[in-house]
């Protein structure tokens, strides 16, 4: 079990008014599964993408990452999970303007003090993973939107992650494009990762294996797709 989540909140207090994010949200994913969570603008789910991704810490319940107690991790322990752990896939990139792709590439390896060459070999190899090898001295500008997410999934890869988390991939792309990207994953979760999607687009949604469907901050049904 890679992921479990017991009774998982969220609560914002707004003033005087207390918004609950997240509600007593229990779930389960396999290693190795390739999970989607779909809803509406406000249901939750980035919420509940920011618990799993340790990029915020739950108003109350457990989550464990890898039989790790994340929940109760303070801020330093949670950055360590994040950059061995998970990779992110953003809608937006996040790549540096004025680095290369391979040097975009290697930036967690970076924050983890991997030496020099072994980055550059680890940069190398999720490139060509990604088929933009070819693109590795190139920077954000001169790449098209689709190479750009290619870079990011490289980037999320190259720690060799448990975890691919992936927000609105293919949200600034074309349908075409979009449909390239979601290749790229489904080829990466077919070599053996774990992938958990994020998206409001059902036929994005139906290249996992299962859908969770969240709406005012509860898991309202799962559905299995068949492939």
């Amino acid at each position: 079990m890679l992921i479990r989540t017991e009774d998982l909140w969220k609560i914002y207090e707004m003033g005087a008014e207390k918004v609950n994010a997240l509600r007593s949200v229990s779930l389960e994913v396999n290693m190795g599964e390739y999970v989607a969570i779909m809803g509406p603008s406000g249901s939750g789910k980035s919420t509940l993408m920011n618990l799993i991704g340790c990029l915020d810490t739950p108003t109350r319940g457990s989550y464990y990452l890898n039989d790790k107690l994340v929940s109760q991790m303070n801020d330093d322990e949670l950055a360590r999970i994040r950059n061995k752990e998970i990779g992110f896939v953003f809608q937006t990139f996040n790549l540096l303007s004025r680095a290369t792709a391979a040097h975009n590439v290697e930036l967690p390896l970076v924050y983890n003090g991997t030496e020099s060459e072994i980055r550059k070999r680890k940069a190398r190899e999720a490139l060509q993973m990604v088929d933009l090898e070819d693109r590795a001295t190139h920077k954000p500008n001169e790449l098209s939107g689709g190479e750009r997410q290619r870079v990011a999934i490289a980037r999320a890869l190259v720690n060799n992650p448990s975890l691919i988390l992936a927000d609105e991939p293919t949200g600034n792309l074309d349908t075409k494009t979009g449909k390239e990207i979601m290749k790229i994953l489904e080829k990466l979760h077919h070599q053996g990762n774990t992938i958990i999607i994020v998206t409001h687009e059902h036929d994005i949604a139906t290249y996992a294996d299962r859908i969770l469907y969240i709406r005012d901050g509860a898991i309202e049904k799962e559905e299995r797709i068949k492939h």
